[in-house]
This record gives C-alpha cells, sequence and structure tokens, in this order.
C-alpha cells in the first residue's frame, strides 16, 4: 500500500488538532507538576486557597480541553482511514485476491498514526517556547512563591509516544476490521451498491430530487455533519471565551483561546465541505448536464450543513458559558477578588454576526468550486 501525498496532506486537520490538543496539555500540565514541588511551602489562609485553584485549573484544562480534541481526532482518523479505503477499493481488493490477508494489509495503516506523531511533537515544542510567557504571568499574582519551569521526561510519553502508539494501533484495527470485506466487493463496489439499494427500499417516500438530494447527502456522511458541527462549536466556544478570558485571567490566555479556537474551526470546516465538493463530483456534473444551475447544486449539496453550523455555534455559546460559571463558582469560589461572570449578550452577538459572514463566505467560496468542476474531465475519469 503506497499512500501518496495527496493523501498524506488530507492528514492535516489531525496534525493540527493534536498540535492544539498538546499545546494547552503540555503548558498546563507542566506547570500543574511544577506547582506540586511547592506544595509543603505553601502557607493556610489565602495562599492554600490559591494554590488548590491553580491545581484544580490545570486539571480541568487538560480534562476538557485534551478529552475533547483527543476524542475528535479519532473520529477524524477514522474517517480518513475509511475514505481511503472507498476511493481505493479496487487496489485493495487486487492486493486480497493476491492473496494478501486483511491483518497483513491493515499492518501498513500504522502510518496513519505519523501525522499523531507529527502534531504531537509540533505541540509539545510550541508550549515550550510559550512557558516562559505562562510562567511569568502565572508568577505575577504573588500569592504563590515563583514556580520556574523544569522539563519532565514523563510528558513525552504521554503527550507524544502513547497518543501515537494509539493512533496507529487504532488505525490498524480499524482498517482490519474494514478490509475483511470479500474481495469481490472490493473490486466491484458491491457494498456501496447494496448498501444505496437497502436505503432506497427503506424510504419509499417520493420527494423532488433536489430534497432527495439534500437530505441523502447529511444522511451518508454522517461524519461530516460531526465536523461541521465541531467546527462551529469551536469558532462559538472559544471566541466567546477569549473575551471572558481576558477579564478573568490574562490578555495571553484570551489570545491563546482564540487562535486555537479559529485555527480548529477553519480547519475543520474546510476539510469537511472540501469532502463534500469531491465526494459529489459526478453527481455535481450529471446536474450540469441536465441542466441544473450552480444555485441549484450548491443548495442541494451545501445548505443542509447549514442549520447543523447554527447548532453547533449554540451548543458552544452553552458550553462556554457553563465551562466558565464552574471555573469561578466552584473552582475560585474561595478566593478572594474574583470578578464575578456572567453571560455576555454583546460578545455572543458580535461573535454570531462574524460568524455568519465567515461561514457564508466559506459557503460561496465552494459554491464558486463547483462552477469549476469540469464536465468534460469527470466524464473521462468515468
Amino acid at each position: 500500500m503506497v499512500i501518496g501525498i495527496k493523501d498524506a496532506a488530507r492528514l492535516t486537520g489531525i496534525v493540527i488538532i493534536t498540535f492544539c490538543a498538546v499545546l494547552v496539555c503540555a503548558m498546563f500540565l507542566n506547570y500543574y507538576m511544577d506547582i506540586l514541588a511547592i506544595e509543603d511551602v505553601v502557607a493556610p489562609g489565602q495562599q492554600d486557597i490559591f494554590y488548590q485553584a491553580q491545581v484544580s485549573t490545570a486539571k480541568v484544562v487538560c480534562a476538557v480541553s485534551g478529552g475533547c480534541l483527543l476524542a475528535t481526532s479519532a473520529v477524524m482518523l477514522l474517517f480518513y482511514i475509511r475514505h481511503y479505503i472507498d476511493t481505493h477499493k479496487k487496489e485493495l481488493g487486487i492486493l486480497k485476491a493476491m492473496g494478501y490477508s486483511a491483518g497483513r494489509i491493515a499492518r501498513h495503516f500504522c502510518v496513519f498514526g505519523a501525522s499523531v506523531f507529527l502534531g504531537t511533537a509540533l505541540g509539545f515544542a510550541g508550549a515550550f517556547l510559550l512557558m516562559p510567557s505562562f510562567y511569568e504571568l502565572q508568577n505575577k499574582d504573588h500569592f504563590l512563591p515563583d514556580i520556574s519551569i523544569h522539563f519532565h521526561p514523563v510528558l513525552l510519553l504521554y503527550l507524544i509516544f502513547l497518543p501515537t502508539a494509539a493512533f496507529a494501533l487504532l488505525s490498524v484495527l480499524y482498517a482490519r476490521w474494514k478490509l475483511k470485506t470479500p474481495v469481490l466487493y472490493l473490486l466491484r463496489d458491491w457494498e456501496a451498491a447494496r448498501t444505496q439499494t437497502k436505503k432506497r427500499r427503506a424510504d419509499t417516500s417520493e420527494r423532488p430530487f433536489l430534497a432527495d438530494l439534500k437530505k441523502n447527502t447529511l444522511r451518508d456522511n454522517k461524519m461530516l455533519v460531526f465536523f461541521v458541527l465541531f467546527a462551529s462549536f469551536c469558532f462559538s466556544s472559544m471566541v466567546q471565551m477569549s473575551s471572558s478570558m481576558r477579564e478573568l485571567s490574562s490578555e495571553m490566555m484570551g489570545a491563546m483561546m482564540l487562535g486555537i479556537g479559529l485555527v480548529l474551526a477553519c480547519t475543520t470546516m474546510l476539510m469537511a465541505l472540501t469532502t463534500v465538493i469531491r465526494g459529489n463530483t459526478r453527481t455535481i456534473a450529471m446536474m450540469r448536464v441536465f441542466g441544473y444551475s450552480q444555485k441549484q447544486c450548491c443548495h442541494a449539496l451545501l445548505s443542509g450543513y447549514r442549520p447543523v453550523a447554527y447548532i453547533g455555534f449554540a451548543v458552544g455559546t452553552a458550553y462556554q458559558y457553563m465551562l466558565l460559571r464552574i471555573m469561578v463558582d466552584i473552582v475560585f469560589r474561595d478566593f478572594a477578588g474574583m470578578p464575578t461572570y456572567e453571560f455576555d449578550v454583546p460578545v455572543m452577538l458580535r461573535t454570531l454576526a462574524v460568524f455568519a459572514v465567515v461561514y457564508e463566505l466559506i459557503v460561496f467560496v465552494f459554491s464558486e468550486r463547483i462552477k469549476k468542476i469540469s464536465v468534460k474531465e469527470i466524464m473521462l475519469e468515468s
């Protein structure tokens, strides 16, 4: 099995998500391990309250951010593997026909773990570049003794090598499961035809073609629905949280939240919509042949994701509000001088307006890509 440059480039989303996850977790876990070293010299009272709050903050940030991004990376990895197998069925079927077992072929899919290694390694290095500023900011509070940066080799194991090994193993196991398909199904794509037949039998209601295409596009691409939802969630939660973090914590934390949110949102959204267009090039070509306009093609393929995007925005808004209330009302509840936090309606409305503009701009760009699809090239490929 040979993975080309185009196939490797599609793993960029995993690299970016794992980079963001490790960047955040490495900073807070390293600070957590360093702050534990001064536990014996922390005086009772306000200093002890601040110490416990800092420890709890590190745990909450790593658990929430790291866990969410880890789950998303796993879903995205499975999506890429399935997409690779679906687009290389004939080659994989030939290998199985030549006597290669599913397990033997699946072993080569461990290369997908390289994207996780690259992302985690870059995130770990980026965290140590930001740590001097992060520690300086934490030491400005003067409630605790100054904390110095120490290198903890165990973090290399937990944040780079173990995730890489786990994702490589997940890739192999998932690929082995997907490759248990009979050889003839791989060579002739019978499985896809059989699945589509079942869906047609299950849904006998008569709808206009464009409405039916719109529904099937969402139904047949559940993972892409998840990615659009996740992208909107990241944009909403991180952008709104960054505004609040400037008041509750610092400018640096606010900027970091904003940067991570925008990168995750744009990367995931672009990946999802790109996959939608690439997966429907033949459908678009046939619609063009039968006289459907660019606007109709765009509406049928992309408009179904619009409600999903705004649902993701609403979920992200609720998430960031609940998370910050937990941090203020529970983690820092005994700390004197902590400002109160209330839901910021103006920030939410501004974020919603920006999100609407950005999302519609992305949809417009992809609608222009539909216009550039060559019917002749698609027919020659067929």
